[in-house]
């Protein structure tokens, strides 16, 4: 143990405390307004409605501060308390070399990952969700996901690594350089390959069939200046009854794609309005923004690994006496996530910011009104609480509080 060692059970705890104290404020408050309908919101959400929504975020709660202590455990477990030093010896029996056995080694971590975190996501989709109607899934498509899962981490994520580990033994002093780039080209290329190849595998994908929400949809992105592969549902309903819409790919493999429970929510004008929400994002230029973004960090990031992986006290302030480029990548995975959680308040506040501007855009192009009505409907639907801690609401919220979000957009219809 050393200074670092200190700094980092610091963080932990510190992070996890917080957490903590932010849920218990979170369901403190939104079940002291359970037993009243926002004013806002009082001619479209009933009573019941409103309470579904605030137990449902209050089990939500107690989920996630259990999964907030199980996983400061597992972390711990896996840095002091020597899982990567024992998991490591035992692959070094193999003398694999190490780029062969940094993979072995670095993709068994993965996978051991994947599983350990199994009976969370189980009792979330047949406990949590079940509890509260949304789970549409099964014992058998559950267990096919995770095997799907596993077989994309191991096939590319073992690919990546294999660059990385390549990359780090043989690139010199900016081997972090050129990892970045290796790393922005690769994200580049799922953003244009999901959508057509990976999402597939998890969905089915089937064209819109109502020409008259079709032609709707498709005079829309004619306005709107966006270009896209196609209009497709996709079969949500196997695994949740909760409903979305997005766009996603790059260049000539951009889809919008409809959720089927959306279209079963929904009319229409609302579906239009919501795609132009979604539509808002492009026009604004809100992916480009993120990807810088993601950029930069990725860049910092890979920066101080490349400075941190070749300090001794990096490795032995996390339990680890043995030193490569394997274990610096997954002890890097591990650590970093803790000190970013405290730069959530600043992404979430720049998130919120892009809502606002979508919203407007939505506004120009379509109905408010009817883009008001769709989020109230899907507020409704997705038992979302319409009355969230507004510290909680900062720190974790991508999206602005509903009363705020309409209040805004109520600005554009008068």
């Amino acid at each position: 143990m050393n200074e670092f060692t200190w700094i980092f059970i610091a963080a932990v705890v510190l992070m996890t405390a917080v957490e903590l104290w932010l849920s218990l404020r979170q369901g403190r408050y939104v079940q002291a307004h359970r037993d009243e309908v926002p004013a806002a919101f009082k001619d479209q959400i009933s009573l019941a409605a409103h309470q579904k929504a605030a137990d449902y975020t209050a089990a939500k709660g107690k989920y996630n501060r259990s999964e907030s202590v199980y996983g400061m455990v597992i972390l711990l477990l896996w840095t002091l308390g020597g899982g990567l030093a024992l998991l490591s010896g035992i692959w070094s029996q193999f003398e694999l070399g190490p780029v062969i056995g940094g993979i072995a080694f670095f993709l068994s971590f993965l996978v051991i990952g994947s599983v350990i975190e199994l009976p969370f996501s189980y009792y979330k989709t047949f406990v949590l969700e079940d509890k509260f109607g949304f789970n549409r899934n099964t014992p058998g498509l559950f267990i096919a996901d995770f095997f799907k899962q596993t077989l994309l981490t191991l096939v590319m994520g073992g690919i990546l690594i294999w660059v990385a580990l390549w990359m780090m033994g043989s690139a010199g002093d900016y081997w972090w350089l050129y990892l970045w780039a290796a790393w922005m080209a690769f994200a580049l290329f799922m953003m244009w390959a999901y959508p057509a190849f990976i999402a597939p595998l998890f969905n089915n994908f089937t064209p819109l069939e109502d020409a008259n929400l079709q032609k709707r949809v498709e005079d829309l992105l004619a306005r709107c200046g966006f270009k896209s592969q196609g209009i497709f549902v996709m079969d949500g309903s196997r695994r949740s009854g909760h409903g979305n819409a997005y766009f996603t790919g790059l260049g000539s493999n951009k889809r919008i794609v409809f959720f089927d429970t959306l279209l079963n929510t929904l009319n229409e004008d609302q579906i239009e309005a919501v795609l132009a929400h979604e539509l808002g994002h492009f026009r604004r230029k809100h992916v480009v923004k993120n990807m810088f973004v993601m950029a930069g960090l990725s860049l910092l990031g890979l920066a101080l690994l490349g400075w941190a992986s070749g300090e001794a006290w990096f490795y032995e302030g996390l339990g680890v006496s043995t030193q490569s480029n394997a274990m610096a990548l997954a002890l890097f995975m591990l650590v970093i996530p803790v000190f970013l959680f405290f730069l959530h308040p600043l992404m979430t506040s720049l998130s919120r910011k892009y809502e606002y501007e979508a919203d407007d855009y939505a506004a120009s192009v379509s109905n408010a009104d009817d883009l008001i009505a769709a989020l109230v409907a899907l507020y409704q639907e997705n038992a979302s609480t319409l009355t969230p801690d507004p510290l909680v609401s900062a720190v974790y919220d991508s999206h602005p509080p509903a009363a705020m979000r309409i209040a805004h957009l109520q600005t554009n219809t008068a």
